[in-house]
């Protein structure tokens, strides 16, 4: 079975998933849950919405990497099981 190859190519998914939810974290690290804003403030409106955007686009990405990933290691790992149990042979 091509267990290295499943392997490296969840690790390799799980990195991009690890590597966005980082990028995540770091858009909303300075973000206020609310902010109050005159007219004079306006670019900080753009920036907040900007963020938001951001957010929307990458929200939907990690969600769909994440059930991937969960379900590849599923996957390998009942594979894994499968083999190891019909290349056992019955003792008598």
């Amino acid at each position: 079975m091509p267990y290295t190859e499943l392997l490296i190519a969840w690790g390799v998914l799980t990195a991009i998933l690890i590597i966005l939810l980082i990028y995540r974290s770091t858009l909303t690290m300075h973000e206020d849950d609310s902010i109050f804003l005159h007219d004079t403030e306006s670019q900080m409106h753009k920036d907040q919405m900007e963020v938001l955007v951001k957010m929307k686009r990458i929200t939907p990405i990690v969600k769909v990497l994440g059930a991937v990933s969960g379900v590849m290691i599923l996957v390998i790992a009942g594979l894994f099981i499968y083999d190891g149990l019909t290349r056992t042979g019955v003792p008598q």
